[in-house]
């Protein structure tokens, strides 16, 4: 059976050989808000054979509220340990090492602890409105820098829904979408201005299935950067939502302050 290591060996070969265009996309956007994507990532054969392995929804936890309405999971010594194997694969050093150098990013760090990271799902009707990530891992010790999301869902359209959205101008103007096509792997820088979401998920009974790491850093990508709690926004369309999620950031803000790890503990963290 193929292993942690040989997957990554598979990821860094296309890293690699693809890493002046990759660099080339990365810089481009970095101004606002950069990020560079791969397709082809691994053989088609265990991409699909990847997809097959994920839990049924029932499975996995259900995040649902006015921010976001998906399926996660980080306990991943409870699922198919291709999961894992690939999700770790991502943390591989040379793997690491690659897309530091793709995107000039030094002193870059996996979380092997899979806070907010794992495997995600997601339904028709399903969403995750606009965002900006917790700025630092779960002991408030490094800055969180990258988002990395590997799309599993064979033959995903378009039309679909379920796609990443960037909003490098903010959530007022539109944004640039990222289709989650079928294994394709997405790279995103985070920081304060990387406002970012998943379409809702519309005509299709077909689960939206998603792979991902986060990478921090030792310093924050932008020197402006301040500490930030997970923020969420309301669409164009929801200006009430908006501000209703406005306050929410500001209450939950002023909480942390007093509170830095939160009242409530995450448990989307991988206890091993």
């Amino acid at each position: 059976m193929i292993n942690q290591t040989d997957i990554a060996d598979l990821i860094l070969k296309r890293l690699v050989n693809e890493s002046t265009k990759l660099s080339s996309m990365f810089a481009q956007s970095q101004s606002s808000i950069g990020y560079f994507y791969l397709d082809e990532l691994l053989p088609v054969e265990l991409a699909n054979t990847l997809y097959n392995a994920f839990p049924h929804s029932t499975e996995m936890v259900l995040k649902k509220s006015w921010r976001e309405n998906k399926y996660i999971a980080a306990q991943m010594d409870q699922y198919n340990p291709l999961l894992e194997a690939t999700i770790y694969a991502f943390q591989d050093p040379r793997v690491v090492s690659q897309i530091s150098k793709i995107c000039t990013i030094e002193s870059l760090y996996p979380d092997h602890h899979l806070y907010n990271g794992g495997i995600s799902l997601m339904q028709q009707g399903q969403y995750l409105n606009p965002h900006l990530d917790n700025s630092h891992d779960k002991d408030r010790q490094k800055w969180r820098a990258l988002n990395l999301l590997y799309y599993t869902t064979p033959d995903w359209q378009l039309s679909n829904g379920g796609n990443l959205e960037l909003w490098p101008n903010g959530v007022k103007q539109s944004p640039t979408v990222i289709h989650s096509k079928f294994n394709r792997l997405v790279v995103m820088a985070t920081h304060n201005n990387s406002w970012h979401s998943v379409s809702p998920l519309h005509d299709t009974l077909v689960n939206r299935t998603c792979v991902s790491n986060y990478y921090f850093s030792d310093s924050p990508i932008k020197t402006s950067d301040r500490f930030h709690v997970t923020s969420f926004r309301g669409r164009p369309e929801q200006p009430l939502l908006d501000l209703i999620l406005r306050a929410d950031i500001k209450l939950r803000t002023a909480i942390r302050w007093f509170f830095k790890k939160g009242i409530i503990k995450n448990k989307h963290i991988y206890k091993k």
